[in-house]
């Protein structure tokens, strides 16, 4: 039985970069994983989505600007299948890139389905072959999977990871969950042309984030053709004649949709089925591994980061989250703020956020200045036909300390960091004010909201 200081069970971001980090710091490290490398970011979540969206948007824009912009062209159009060849070539190329990662660590990497069978043993099979394998510290980053609510005929629809895969594009399509993953989608087939209608049981879409999100998004995408039903909730699925219908309640209204398609967005629920043996287990929450604040299960020598412990499932926080539990282990001081996770939506245009909005620092008793900055008087995003957006920066009242940010604009994914480290960092506007912007760029607008 080979025997090692680290086993690591599910290789997404949390299990590559911890066994990254381990090896590192010099712990003998073995990664188990039942699919590829990578899990559900880089195989059926944020690498494929937004490999799809780049080329949905450089469609629409073709299709929407080209006269605009001095383009001209006879017969223009998008080829799916070959989107999802282009698509697996980059899963490919990342794939390898971890592959590659692991081997120059030193990480064994073993391919098979991992099962916590004591407290330092865990069985790794793959077809009819089972291997125990010993390690002092166990850390467990299984993710999560789509989550599928208990609703009549809920078999009719496609998961995320089912559409994702699919060559087929869908002239109509319902999307159930107008969170995240459902708005990335929407995206997606509006760009193409689509028809798309979004039903949201809350009162608005993104309801997680800054309400102007909600409110700007919707007008953008109903500019599209979406249609956004919101105070809706699905109660049935049906299939007939080839055609799917969502029968839905609205303003206490039977209502019915029909389309080619209808994808189940309503979130995802922490991937923890069969990872214990059944005589032994960690203490669980309905489903999710319960952990103290240094990622420790109910048993000290095994942890758990990312989405299987539940939170907020990014696949930066699970990075996060999973080397801080390495560092725990190895007795160091944890490394991340945990408490300050910047999250993205990768719509046209981006949206990005991080720290407090406005409203909840209201709801703390903050006194707050909000200082928003248009980005239609931003040249970069009028030269390239950029739609309605903005940049928001919520400080405290007293010190213009920067306690959070929200933007919704062109790179606003790329840009949100710099607002991560002044809140990191407790930067004030003063000390932002320092900064010397070039120009013409969409980060002049960082500048410009501080004015």
């Amino acid at each position: 039985m080979e025997k090692f200081d680290l086993a690591i069970i599910g290789a997404g971001p949390a299990g590559y970069e911890a066994a990254d980090f381990a090896a590192k710091n010099g712990l003998k490290t073995v990664l188990i994983e039942k699919d590829n490398l990578g899990g559900t970011c880089l195989n059926s979540g944020c690498i494929p989505t937004k490999t799809l969206l780049h080329t949905a948007d450089l469609y629409h824009d073709v299709v929407v600007q080209a006269e605009k912009i001095g383009l001209s062209y006879s017969e223009f159009n998008y080829d799916m299948a070959k989107m999802q060849q282009r698509k697996e070539e980059v899963l490919s190329t990342l794939r390898d890139g971890i592959a590659k990662l692991m081997k120059m660590r030193k990480v064994t990497v073993l391919s098979g389905v991992g099962k916590v069978i004591d407290e330092h043993k865990i069985s790794v099979t793959k077809d009819d072959d089972v291997q125990i394998i010993e390690a002092d510290k166990i850390l467990l980053t299984t993710g999560s999977v789509p989550a599928i609510p208990p609703i009549e005929g809920a078999q009719y629809a496609m998961t995320s990871d089912d559409l994702l895969n699919s060559d087929k594009v869908y002239d109509n399509l319902i999307i159930i969950g107008g969170g995240v993953i459902g708005i990335e989608f929407a995206s997606l087939y509006t760009a193409l042309g689509k028809k798309v209608i979004i039903i949201e049981a809350l009162d608005r879409i993104l309801a997680n984030m800054d309400k102007e999100f909600a409110q700007s998004l919707k007008m953008l995408l109903t500019k599209k053709g979406a249609q956004i039903h919101v105070k809706s909730m699905v109660t049935k699925l049906e299939k007939q004649d080839g055609e799917f219908i969502c029968y839905y309640t609205e303003k206490d209204k039977q209502q019915m949709a029909k389309a080619d398609c209808i994808l189940m967005a309503v979130g995802r629920r922490a991937y923890s089925k069969n990872l214990f043996d059944e005589s032994f287990a960690a203490e669980m929450d309905r489903g999710k591994i319960k952990v103290n604040e240094f990622y420790q299960t109910s048993v000290p020598n095994i942890y758990a980061a990312g989405d299987v412990i539940g939170g907020i499932q990014l696949a930066h926080t699970a990075t996060a989250e999973a080397i801080n539990a390495v560092c725990h282990m190895l007795g160091k001081e944890m490394i991340y703020e945990t408490s300050l996770i910047p999250s993205c939506v990768y719509t046209n245009p981006e949206i990005a956020s991080v720290g407090m909005t406005a409203d909840e620092a209201k709801k703390l008793g903050q006194k707050v200045i909000s200082l928003k900055y248009p980005m239609g008087a931003n040249g970069k995003t009028v030269l390239s036909l950029q739609e309605r957006s903005f940049v928001k920066v919520i400080v405290e009242a007293e010190t213009n300390r920067i306690l959070g940010a929200q933007m919704m604009c062109a790179r606003a994914t790329d840009m949100i960091s710099q607002f991560t480290q002044s809140i990191a960092n407790k930067m004030t506007l003063a000390d932002m004010k320092k900064v010397i912007y070039p120009h013409p760029t969409f980060s002049e607008s960082i500048g410009k909201v501080i004015e």
